[in-house]
């Protein structure tokens, strides 16, 4: 059973970095995708980041870039989203997500979620 599970969330001010992290278990399969979406109070949710099975390919939406980092550890099975520069805007439960095809919103698999609060 594959599992996702998020964690590193918290309360920053604007401004300030957060590093989140999806520990994953229970896949073996290569050509996935790893995701990072996130949904904020009130709204639909949000695609954030991809990093390709290896690590070699990774896309960002555009208000994003520049400010977040993603990468990932195979040999931990262990992903991550370095986030800078935060902005209150950024505001929401930020979740990992699995696809097995790559393409947008064919997730698979989901964490549970972890709430980053950006405010002074």
């Amino acid at each position: 059973e594959v599992q996702l599970v998020e964690s590193g969330g918290g309360l920053v001010q604007p401004g300030g970095s957060l590093r989140l992290s999806c520990a994953a278990s229970g896949f073996t399969f290569d050509g996935h995708v790893i995701v990072w979406v996130r949904q904020a109070p009130g709204k639909g949710p949000e695609w954030v980041s991809d990093i390709s099975w290896n690590g070699g390919i990774t896309y960002y939406a555009e208000s994003m870039k520049g400010r977040f980092t993603v990468s990932r550890d195979n040999a931990k099975n262990s992903f991550y989203l370095q986030m800078n520069s935060l902005k209150s805007e950024d505001t929401a439960v930020y979740y990992c997500a699995l696809s097995k095809t790559g393409r947008q919103w064919e997730y698979n698999y989901w964490g549970q979620g972890t709430q980053v609060t950006v405010s002074s």
